[in-house]
């Protein structure tokens, strides 16, 4: 029976718990990444694709930014469109910030071959994962790997094994609150083989629904549409998807140029924040700890958020003082809050409501309304960038 000693035991292995684990061995602090699912699954997982312009720094900073920088692409800003008009709303020009598209399983494939170079422990394929002393300084990880029974002791366990992993679920029920959003509303997603129809993203509100366009690389495009929750994807040709993003994205003089569709999934659209991301010696990061929906490009931007502050807390703790630490989840939280809030504000702009048609006809020209001021007021547009660009850590 294996039994391991470390400092840090991180429970998952998607970019937020190898994100943290390559932190802290920056700094010599060594740790133990326990992943329930197969190295190929984590990396071909498709997820967000817009980082913050703190996110690049901060992948940069930790060493992970060469392919970044060769392949992401750099945006200045994005488009807003909505009774049939586009308007650019340019980050750079604003507030001298920019994003910068590089898919989420990018991000992943750079953590994977770093930690590959470097030695670094990572379970994959761990069965029957399960945390026992969290109240206590001396917690401990036990797991099935390759039919054999493993403990790990740390002196801490991070959870970032997502929203439906055992860390956030091994708090008391009575010690922690769950806050939680559903929308009526769900986003069609599709990967295409075409290059993107726009050198930058497209929001639009149209009166039959919200659509997107997003890209992965120069020839592969991501485009979005809003759907009912309870919808199907059996029901989406891939004929009726493109006849969709036309009519919601079409403006005079535009073409939306059509490809393969290689991908396609509806995702529904919520919003979850745990009431604390520590709980004794456990720490949560990501989703584990708060999902938003995906209209302000914000899950993966503040998983990063949450490891660069934890990371720095860790490096603190072992210098002696343990400040930050303890300070962790209400400060993430904080800045999870007003993530959230942009998040949600994002979301209610930009989809139609499924009321009643009179309820439906207000909404929609107050949105309308809304957008105009946006695209229109220097003030609020600076708002947009501010936030969209990330918040400052």
């Amino acid at each position: 029976m294996p039994h391991e000693i470390t400092r840090v035991a991180i429970i998952g292995a998607g970019p937020a718990g190898l994100l943290l684990s390559w932190a802290l061995q920056g700094v010599g602090i060594d740790s133990i990444v326990i992943e329930n699912r197969s190295q190929e699954y984590v990396v071909g997982r498709i997820r967000a694709g817009v980082l913050e312009q703190g996110s690049v720094e901060t992948l940069t900073r930790l060493g992970l930014g060469d392919r970044l920088a060769s392949e992401g692409l750099q945006h200045d800003g994005i488009f807003l469109q909505y009774a049939g008009e586009r308007h650019n709303v340019n980050f750079n020009e604003l507030i001298g910030r920019t994003v910068t598209v590089y898919g989420q399983q990018e991000v992943v494939k750079d953590l994977v071959s770093a930690h590959a170079a470097a030695g670094s422990t990572i379970y994959y394929e761990a069965s029957d994962v399960a945390v026992d002393g969290l109240t206590s300084k001396n917690p401990s990880v036990t797991f099935v790997h390759d039919g054999e029974q493993h403990t790990i002791n740390a002196d801490f366990v991070v959870g970032a094994d997502g929203f439906h992993g055992i860390c956030r679920a091994s708090i008391p029920a009575e010690e922690i609150t769950l806050f939680d959003r559903s929308y009526p509303y769900a986003w069609l997603g599709i990967l295409a083989d075409v290059a993107p129809s726009s050198d930058e993203l497209i929001y639009a509100l149209h009166e039959d629904g919200f659509a997107m366009l997003s890209m992965r690389s120069p020839v592969v495009s991501r485009l979005y549409l809003q759907v009912d929750p309870a919808d199907d994807i059996v029901n989406w040709s891939d004929d009726r998807i493109w006849e969709a993003l036309h009519t919601r994205l079409g403006t005079p003089g535009w073409a939306l140029q059509e490809g393969q569709i290689t991908d396609k999934s509806i995702t529904p659209m919520r919003s979850f924040v745990a009431s604390r991301l520590a709980y004794g010696s456990l720490f949560l990061v990501g989703d584990a700890g708060h999902i938003v929906p995906p209209t302000g490009a914000k899950g993966l931007n503040s998983a990063i958020s949450d490891v660069t502050q934890l990371a720095a807390a860790f490096t603190a703790f072992y210098a002696k003082d343990e400040t930050l630490l303890s300070s962790y989840s209400e400060t993430a939280l904080a800045r999870q809050w007003r993530v959230q809030q942009f998040s949600r504000w994002m979301t209610e702009m930009l989809h139609t409501s499924p009321g009643d048609l009179q309820t439906g006809a207000f909404d929609y020209r107050s949105q309308l309304g809304q957008l105009d001021y946006v695209t229109h007021s220097p003030l609020a547009a600076r708002m947009l960038a501010e936030q969209y660009t990330g918040l400052l850590l």
